[in-house]
């Protein structure tokens, strides 16, 4: 079947079993990322609380959170030219201490306006994180065992969604909002001794100078595409000024950046990795699965709690299904793939996937559990075989002096496709609860502490509940349509073992081994 030119086929059976230094990366790389995909979990549960204990209305509260993704989306661009120049285990360890500080900041924080700005501290840390650890992790186990590796950098960003709500509905109401924050004081000291134990001193570093141009175009860039596409949720739709003006000037500076890179002798990020086919085909699966998946990632909470009346724990809990499933199915996936590609696996993934989702296409308002957290460990078992083999499919492509443009650039690429489906479901939910004032009464009344506007009948009739649940139930119609569109570019990945191209310098793994 198809494969790719950016690699040729193994011959003989690799090996891809990962060794003790492997794992011992995996270990660092697993913590830090639990920090920083925790967290913006647990945040948005507590966006409620915000409102009350800073006397802010829920705009200025989820500045919290967009606060942290635009810190994000302006350090993650840097993260190739940084470990090119730093090393990866200086800029490993100055992330940690940066996010483990914004955490305690955070916790102290006196009003909405310093918590905001630490969120930014946080952010600056917490965006450098994942692409530095997906470097090392790649780097550490190779071409061959890139699978089994990204298997493992996968538990920490499924799990996060699922235990975010439950941890923080715990921290919040047995505790105080303040140890949402702490709890990362713990995980980061141990993070920073373990990597400074753990990760070589990092080899001579070239002192290359940094591509201002580029990262004068793409930093702001991406943080002003993310800002607008963002703010849409607010705003109920997209054609509004708030909305279309940061879109469309961070979507001009992107292009520019593009037109830049692909002139400049060395650019910020190098574009030209396109060339590779197999690269570009799991970078256009990615987009289109990030974009369907984690939109309807942002339904089903919303749905237990908005229409179900659950708290936010309870709704945490009704997600674990989903958890459990992936992790039945991604550790065999990643070793699968390193031996016969990516391409059956990520196929049977979506069709899992879209078999689990027709589910949620029917909602009721009183659709039995069992039938909800059965069709979400299907769909979890879809996850499983889906997110990390298509990652892998790209930087298993790479050879070892591309790893850090390569995973850079995954990494911008996830957050702004994560972001365009959350924006997209959000808009398609809101304007279809604004057109039912129904649905949006039943919501209303499982949300809010406020009274019922007066006339309205208390309690609600139940059809008001089911008018809801068919607003949500029409809403995961278009996930299911954009999960579909997936299965068009994964049907050309490679369904073969691909190997990257090995040259001489990628026998060094570099700064990634123990002591």
């Amino acid at each position: 079947m198809t494969s790719s030119t950016g690699g040729h086929l193994h011959e003989g059976p690799p090996d891809t079993k990962l060794d003790k230094n492997v794992l011992l990366v995996a270990g660092v790389v697993v913590l830090g990322a639990i920090m920083s995909i925790l967290d913006v979990t647990v945040v948005g549960v507590a966006q409620n609380t915000f409102q009350q204990e800073f006397n802010t209305d829920a705009a200025g509260a989820a500045w919290t959170a967009t606060g942290y993704t635009l810190a994000l989306a302006a350090v993650i661009p840097l993260a190739s030219w940084a470990a090119s120049r730093f090393g990866t285990k200086r800029v490993y360890l100055t992330s940690l201490v940066l996010f483990t500080l914004g955490s305690i900041l955070c916790a102290f924080a006196p009003n909405i306006g310093m918590l905001v700005a630490f969120r930014v501290v946080q952010g600056l840390g917490g965006g450098l994180l994942m692409p530095i650890g997906m470097m090392m992790l790649t780097k550490a186990a190779g071409p061959e065992r890139v699978g089994s590796v990204m298997a493992v950098l996968g538990i920490p960003m499924l799990l996060g969604p699922i235990s975010g709500p439950i941890l923080g509905g715990v921290l919040i109401e047995q505790l105080s909002w303040h140890w949402i924050f702490l709890i990362n004081v713990p995980i980061g000291i141990i993070a920073f001794v373990y990597a400074w134990i753990v990760l070589r001193d990092d080899a001579e570093t070239k002192k290359s100078s940094i591509d201002v141009v580029g990262l004068l175009l793409l930093s702001p860039g991406l943080a002003l595409f993310l800002f607008g596409i963002s703010s849409s949720a607010e705003h109920r739709t997209f054609v509004t000024g708030s909305v279309l003006i940061p879109t469309i000037i961070g979507a001009a500076l992107i292009a520019a950046f593009i037109f830049h890179a692909l002139r400049a002798k060395k650019p910020l990020l190098d574009l030209r990795l396109f060339k590779n086919k197999t690269l570009s085909i799991a970078v256009a699966t990615m987009v289109l699965f990030m974009i369907a998946f984690f939109g309807a990632a942002l339904l089903f909470p919303q749905y237990f709690i908005g229409v179900r009346g659950e708290s936010t724990l309870t709704a945490g809990l009704l997600l674990a299904p989903q958890g459990l499933g992936a992790m039945l199915t991604m550790p065999i996936a990643g070793k699968l793939t390193d031996k016969m590609g990516p391409g059956k696996f990520v196929l049977g993934g979506i069709v899992l996937i879209l078999i689990g989702m027709s589910t949620f296409t029917m909602l009721g308002a009183n659709t039995s559990y069992w039938l909800i957290c059965g069709s979400l460990f299907v769909q979890g078992l879809g996850m499983g075989m889906t997110m990390m083999p298509i990652m892998s499919a790209a930087l298993a492509t790479l050879s070892n002096p591309q790893v850090p443009d390569g995973s850079t650039l995954m990494n911008a690429i996830q957050q702004a496709a994560t972001s365009i489906g959350t924006a997209v479901i959000s808009v398609i939910l809101a304007s279809s609860l604004a057109s039912k004032p129904e649905a949006g009464l039943a919501i209303m009344a499982n949300t809010s502490d406020k009274p019922l506007p007066q006339g309205v009948p208390n309690p609600l009739p139940e059809s008001f509940f089911e008018t809801a649940a068919d607003v949500f139930s029409n809403t995961f119609v278009i996930s299911v349509v954009l999960i579909c569109l997936t299965v068009i570019p994964a049907f050309f990945l490679p369904r073969k073992k691909i190997a990257s191209p090995l040259v001489e310098e990628d026998l060094d793994r570099g700064p990634i081994m123990m002591h």
